[in-house]
């Protein structure tokens, strides 16, 4: 476990194994200043672990144990602290049980399926987003923006009676009123020539394929912006839910201190990988 956060270097990447909120609960209070994180979907990934979120059975099991982890989440941030949480949504079961493997797409294989949630209907959108993002305002978060990721080059779907899902949310969450947002840093390009604006609440980023993975992974650009609007350099940056490591290698590339946490011993090996490649020389 760490020792002390003060005491690691900037650029400097330390990863965690165990479940999300076991580990944090051995982290020292008001420590980071910021945490960018993509929990597991509810329903959608079977990654074959013991103990991963996820995988309940029951919509409101799984919305008990994110707000648990945030819970924690929120003492180990600074009061000045912010919280970008990125969260898709999914669809009822239809009474299913399994999902059949895809060629293109093998991570959706899958030897489980949730039942359809009490109160909704097979075929219907659950909301898990915005289930997710009430829970913790009642949990005491403020929630701060509601960001679209727009994905140009979605994934396509088979669907013929509604729209491709070509996009997920992004929430901005603060711990108090007033937080650390540089709004400089992340400013985009208006329409007149060489003149910028305050950056809008729909962000264009391609999602990018990574080889060493057969699961989703952050493109850097998206916690780039993340990174530069909620923390200053040589700040403490946390990933509870480190998967495949992207927010380690940003912040070593951006010169923070991260500390990811996770529970698969593979992605675990392919995170310390990645981030190694990022700075050799901490390691």
């Amino acid at each position: 476990m760490i020792q002390s956060l003060e005491a690691m270097e900037p650029r400097q990447c330390e990863i965690l194994e165990g479940d999300a909120q076991g580990v944090l609960q051995t982290l020292p209070d008001n420590a980071f200043q910021c945490c960018i994180t993509s929990p597991p979907y509810w329903g959608l990934r079977d990654y074959g672990i013991a103990g991963q979120i996820g995988a309940e059975m029951d919509l409101d099991e799984y919305l008990s144990s994110i707000r648990a982890v945030f819970r924690e989440v929120r003492r180990v941030l600074r009061d000045d602290g912010t919280l970008w949480l990125n969260i898709g949504d999914s669809y009822t079961s239809g009474g299913r049980k399994t999902r059949a493997t895809d060629k293109k797409n093998p991570a959706r294989e899958m030897n489980y399926r949730p039942p359809t949630p009490s109160g909704l209907k097979p075929k219907d959108l659950i909301g898990v987003p915005w289930k997710i993002a009430f829970a913790l305002q009642e949990d005491g978060w403020y929630l701060r923006s509601d960001v679209i990721w727009y994905k140009p080059n979605c994934q396509p779907e088979s669907v013929k009676d509604r729209p491709t899902q070509a996009h997920e949310y992004l929430f901005l969450f603060s711990k108090s009123e007033n937080y650390y947002y540089d709004r400089e840093a992340v400013k985009e390009p208006a329409q007149k020539k060489g003149t910028f604006r305050n950056r809008r609440s729909v962000w264009s980023i391609n999602t990018e394929p990574f080889k060493g993975a057969h699961f989703a992974v952050f493109p850097p650009q998206l916690i780039k912006l993340c990174i530069f609007a909620g923390s200053s350099r040589d700040s403490a940056i946390l990933d509870p839910f480190f998967g495949s490591g992207t927010v380690g290698v940003v912040c070593v590339e951006t010169g923070r201190r991260c500390v990811g946490i996770e529970l698969n011993p593979e992605f675990i090996e392919l995170a310390r990988e990645r981030t190694m490649l990022a700075n050799p020389s901490l390691f």
